[in-house]
Formats: C-alpha cells, sequence, structure tokens
C-alpha cells in the first residue's frame, strides 16, 4: 500500500493493567507498522504498580500516544472507554502485552476495503514462556459457538462496532473477545483471516487464560455467561451444535444444545 492510500485513520486501543513491563515493546511494534495514519490510545485501568504508572506517565510526556486513566473496571470496560475516546474508521484493540508484525495495519486494512470481510485477524505465534505456532480452527459458525477462533487483536470497523454494545463487562473472568465475536455474528458480520503470521501472543505463567483455566468453576461460568449473552444466536444453530456435542448439557431452559466442557477450551490461549 502506497503512502497515498494511508487514507482512513486506524485506532489501535490498549488498554493496560499493570503491564508497564511489556507495553514499551507493545507501542514500538505498532510505531514500526508500514501503515503510517495511526493513532495509539492506551487506557490506563486503574494500574496500582509504581512501574507501570511511571513508564505511562514518560509515554504521555512524549505526546505521541494518547493515555487515558481510570478506575480499575475490567479489560472490556477499558477496550470500550479506548474505543469512544479513539477517532479512527478502523479499530485495532491490542493488548498491552502482545505485539504485531510491521505489515499487519496496512493488511488488515486493504483487506477491509477489498470487502474480503468485516472483522480482520491473521495467523498468531506465541512468544515468552513459549515460542511456537499458535493452531486455530478455520472459522466457522458452528465452530465459533464452541470454541474462540478469533483472538482479540482483529481489526473492525467503528460503524460495526457502534451497532454492538461494544464489549460486554459482565465478562468478568474473560472472553470478552469471543463474545464480542458472537455479537458481530448477530450482526450478520463476517470473518476473513489472512494467512499470514503478524500477531504475536506473550505467554506468561500468571496469564489471564491460565488463571482462569486454574479455576474450572470460573471457566464454567464464563461459558455459560456467554451462552446466556447470546441465547437467540444458539438457539438458531442449536441442531447444528446438537448434531456434533456429546457429554454435558450447559443451558437447558431456551437453548437445548449440549456440549462437552473439553470442546469449549479456546485453543488459542493453550
Amino acid at each position: 500500500m502506497k503512502e497515498g492510500k494511508w487514507v482512513e485513520l486506524v485506532s489501535v486501543v490498549i488498554p493496560c493493567y499493570n503491564q508497564g513491563k511489556y507495553i514499551e515493546e507493545c507501542i514500538e511494534s505498532v510505531k514500526n507498522q508500514t501503515y503510517k495514519n495511526i493513532e495509539i490510545v492506551i487506557v490506563n485501568d486503574g494500574s496500582t504498580d509504581d512501574e507501570t504508572n511511571f513508564t505511562l506517565k514518560k509515554i504521555q510526556q512524549k505526546n505521541t500516544c494518547k493515555i487515558i486513566n481510570i478506575k480499575n473496571g475490567g479489560l472490556a470496560n477499558a477496550r470500550n472507554i479506548g474505543i469512544k475516546n479513539s477517532s479512527g474508521r478502523y479499530i485495532l484493540p491490542l493488548d498491552s502485552d502482545d505485539k504485531i508484525g510491521e505489515n499487519y495495519v496496512e493488511k488488515c486494512v486493504d483487506a477491509l476495503e477489498k470487502g474480503k470481510g468485516d472483522i480482520i485477524y491473521c495467523l498468531c505465534r506465541r512468544f515468552g514462556e513459549t515460542n511456537k505456532l499458535l493452531y486455530l480452527k478455520e472459522f466457522s459458525i458452528k465452530t465459533i459457538l464452541q470454541t474462540n477462533v478469533v483472538f482479540c487483536s482483529a481489526m473492525f470497523k467503528r460503524e460495526d462496532y457502534n451497532k454492538t454494545n461494544g464489549y460486554n463487562s459482565n465478562m468478568v473472568y474473560g472472553f470478552e473477545d469471543w463474545d464480542f465475536w458472537l455479537s458481530m455474528i448477530e450482526n450478520n458480520k463476517t470473518f476473513y483471516r489472512i494467512n499470514k503470521v503478524m500477531f504475536f501472543y506473550r505467554i506468561k505463567a500468571n496469564s489471564m487464560y491460565s488463571n482462569l483455566q486454574g479455576k474450572k468453576e470460573n471457566y464454567n461460568k464464563s461459558v455459560l455467561q456467554i451462552q446466556q449473552n447470546h441465547l437467540e444466536l444458539y438457539s438458531k444453530y442449536k441442531d447444528i451444535l446438537n448434531k456434533e456435542s456429546k457429554g454435558l448439557g450447559l443451558i437447558k431452559r431456551k437453548v437445548e444444545t449440549i456440549f462437552e466442557i473439553g470442546k469449549m477450551i479456546l485453543l488459542a490461549y493453550i
């Protein structure tokens, strides 16, 4: 994409809670993008450690990123506030400990403008505690109703975000990105994967997903909450899901779909 085509502003929204150790590396990956019409919006979600607050003040003094300081309200709330305080036509959420490849924004914008999909993502490599490619199943409605196959850092249009209720703060134990993708599906939005590694997901011993998987009760609550948030969607596809499902029934009220808990694991974060 030539410089003359950098017309649309892209807002990269980065929530940050006590991730000062990693956030400068995250920001650097955004600044190194081949696509140049980018604003960086950082939401300090009530960070309590000195390192993070010192680092964010230092970043703010450089005047290259917009920083919003709020009381701690969780990841979903921080993403929503960041998006509402951004200006770009296109939105790219990015967690403060992750990174993107230098061509990612350019490739996503190109795919959106060519109408390849409404939500654009790519292949992923894990780094940190492990360093290997991440296997994600091919996107389909049936699959994403059972497990998340799209990581949080996918690009979408502001106008499509505005037609949802945003990220749902009732996802208190995580999976707010999975829940949001289902909201997009309810609005008939489509997904497109670029088959190139341009997203890098940091694995830490104390990551949110590791903590969630260590607490089966919280994990099960999150899965139930997702289904309760999207009862009509699950009801719409219950016949397809019932053909594939085995084991334990999680919702018996309005949706007579049966799932095996093991199938619900988010493979993207294992």
